[in-house]
């Protein structure tokens, strides 16, 4: 009987969810590995060969540490549950003419969920990921806060975790480095593993041509697209694109077209398959509205709260007020923030600690 009670860990077969499950079972947990298969990408119609979470290799990868440690290790299909619905709602939010971040959907909905589920089956009190951050505690509320690492930080990709979540949550590479990491590892006996590289690629497409994958998912979408404009404000015609899912609020190489001068997408119309572009200081914004927020630190965004707000995963913050209105927050930078994405992730901090987070409705400018 372990001291510290069991743990369903996530493995990858990658460094990071290892050395987390070495982690767990040294620090005196009875460990349980779990290797979730959410998608294979032959279905999808993709050339390259299968790499990452989801390929052969890497859930052998984690088997073998399982069988070196000596814990049980599960291998769960779960691809219908991810894929009707993080791959249809990313799908539908670039046809919305949205940029979405499916990382967020998938440990807010996905994986999260799927994991309790079968820690529950198990009689795990707890599950482990190899996430880089941390999960502090005040007056019994649990919240995340940046990793040590503040080049690996992952803070920004778990903003809508719940309490039920966090309170079974630990991370347990949230104080160490990557390098330290990959040294835990190589002494540990597990060189070739310690040299393994790393995907940033979102893991149903692994080509990372999402333009590609849209097209095999939705059918008919050339001829659906064919023919589309790109307009300046005034709404006059100053080209032609190739279909609107294909840019993003903020765009500016891959336009496909010289202007003369830097143009950027300032708003994508998808009802009249329509991009417009204008000039870098047409995407700056001074306000914008967040929707399905989740608070995390208190209760309830607190109003007028002082923050820094990041709209983007490796953006570097805007000091920012948070005003309250209803199931929304409306966020007030104190700066003016460019390129402002609907469906992209907003996440609020307070130091180093995330207040909470939520999607990105629109951008606007407001006299405050």
């Amino acid at each position: 009987m372990s001291r510290n009670g069991r743990v369903l860990v996530a493995m990858s077969g990658g460094i990071d969810s290892t050395v987390a499950a070495m982690l767990m079972h040294e620090h005196g947990y009875e460990v349980i590995g779990i290797t979730m298969k959410t998608w294979d990408y032959a279905t999808s119609g993709g050339t390259k060969k299968e790499t990452g979470c989801c390929s052969l290799d890497s859930i052998n990868d984690a088997r073998k540490v399982a069988v070196d440690m000596d814990f049980h290790h599960f291998i769960v299909d779960i691809r219908e549950e991810f894929g009707d619905y993080v791959i249809d709602n990313f799908v539908a939010e670039y046809m919305a003419g949205r940029t979405p971040n499916p990382c967020v959907l998938c440990n807010t909905h996905i994986k999260w969920k799927a994991l309790l589920k079968r820690a529950d089956a198990l009689d795990c009190e707890f599950i482990a990921t190899g996430h880089y951050a941390i999960i502090n505690e005040n007056e019994g509320r649990r919240y995340i806060s940046k990793a040590v690492d503040t080049q690996k930080d992952q803070s920004y990709v778990l903003w809508g975790l719940d309490q039920s979540c966090l309170h079974r949550t630990h991370f347990p590479l949230g104080e160490f480095t990557k390098p330290e990491v990959r040294q835990m590892a190589f002494d540990r006996g597990y060189q070739e593993l310690a040299k393994k590289g790393e995907s940033y690629e979102i893991c149903f497409v692994p080509d990372n041509d999402y333009r590609s994958f849209l097209k095999r998912r939705v059918d008919g979408l050339d001829e659906k697209l064919n023919g589309g404009e790109f307009v300046n404000a005034s709404g006059k015609v100053i080209g032609h694109h190739k279909g609107y899912p294909f840019y993003t609020i903020g765009q500016r190489k891959g336009l496909g077209k010289a202007f003369g001068e830097p143009m950027f997408v300032t708003e994508i119309k998808p009802e009249s398959n329509t991009v417009v572009l204008g000039f870098e200081d047409e995407l700056i914004k001074n306000s914008m509205r967040v929707s399905q927020v989740n608070a995390m630190k208190y209760p309830e965004i607190p109003e007028g709260l002082d923050v820094v707000t990041k709209v983007r995963y490796r953006d570097n913050g805007t000091h920012s007020l948070l005003h309250p209105e209803n199931a929304e927050v409306v966020v007030e930078f104190l700066a003016n923030v460019k390129g402002i994405a609907p469906g992209q992730s907003a996440v609020f901090y307070e130091g180093n600690d995330v207040v909470g987070g939520g999607t990105i409705h629109a951008g606007f400018n407001k006299p405050f």
